[in-house]
């Protein structure tokens, strides 16, 4: 009989063995198949729980907006106070006309006004807010009288010498973005869906969003915009939040933060009034040289 290093040595002599070819090419073809499976599986995986993910931002930012759809139309005066890196401030206040429509594929309709200071007073800017084509915006200014259009690949600018950009007043529409969960959070107050959303306009300033949603109101707490570059840009913050009659939840504070700069802007409102029987015609064009 001979012994294993007999037999293993044998075999380097019989090179045209068919049992032993077949069994190497069984075998790497066996291998083969299992690592071409594994990159497909995992694939497969991942855009599962992308999707699922996608889904569930879609819902918390769709509960979130429709739990204050219904009220027409509204109005509210507020004070705009800004402030530069050393916290000095300076202040403005102002009128928002606000018109719903209905149609979610479709954007609400707004018209500010300023009131103060005097060098910016009747200076006011209407807008059409659209889903993915640019939104329509015209901004009035008094001591030149004349209307200039608000360009589609202009919107990241700021408003007016404050840190919010023209887009800002028109980018909360639910559609205007895609959506992703994050992760839950909470403080010693409230419980947050964090969700993240990308806009789908191509002009956008933003990459993309943070949303803090509470669990209990649905109301958007904070939200974080990030550059071109991906960089944290600006924080906004909303408190202070009322619920008007017919169950409409508005925040009576916004502060907006800019990182980058040191400086910021908060949007102090009055008392909000509803369904004062604004129309269409209320947020035309030519509406913005009889503001005054």
């Amino acid at each position: 009989m001979k012994t294993p290093k007999a037999m293993l040595t044998d075999i380097p002599n019989r090179p045209n063995s068919p049992s032993l070819s077949l069994t190497l090419v069984s075998l790497l073809l066996g291998l083969a198949t299992i690592l071409l499976a594994l990159p497909a599986a995992s694939s497969n995986d991942e855009v599962g729980s992308g999707d699922a993910l996608a889904q569930q931002g879609w819902e918390i930012a769709a509960r979130s907006d429709r739990s204050d759809r219904g009220y027409g139309d509204s109005q509210v005066e507020l004070e705009m106070i800004l402030r530069n890196k050393a916290g000095k401030e300076s202040r403005r206040t102002l009128v928002i006309h606000t018109l719903e429509v209905p149609d979610e594929s479709l954007g609400d309709r707004s018209l500010i006004v300023f009131d103060s200071p005097a060098d910016i007073d009747g200076t006011a800017l209407l807008s059409h807010a659209k889903i993915l084509d640019p939104d329509d915006q015209w901004l009035y200014l008094p001591a030149l009288k004349r209307t200039k259009r608000i360009s589609s690949v202009n919107k990241s600018g700021p408003f007016v010498g404050s840190e919010f950009a023209f887009e800002d007043f028109t980018s909360l529409e639910l559609e205007k973005f895609t959506y992703r969960y994050l992760r839950e959070e909470s403080d010693e107050a409230l419980s947050y869906d964090v969700v993240e959303r990308y806009p789908r306009y191509e002009h956008s300033g933003y990459t993309r969003q943070i949303a803090w949603i509470d669990q209990t109101d649905f109301q958007v707490r904070k939200v974080e915009f990030y550059d071109r570059r991906g960089d944290l840009l600006k924080t906004l913050s909303f408190s202070e939040y009322r619920e008007y009659e017919g169950g409409y939840w508005r925040a009576q504070l916004m502060s907006m933060v800019n990182h980058k700069t040191g400086k910021s802007t908060d949007l102090r409102y009055d008392e909000y009034e509803f369904g004062r029987g604004l129309a269409e015609s209320d947020f035309v064009k030519d509406v913005l040289r009889r503001v005054r």
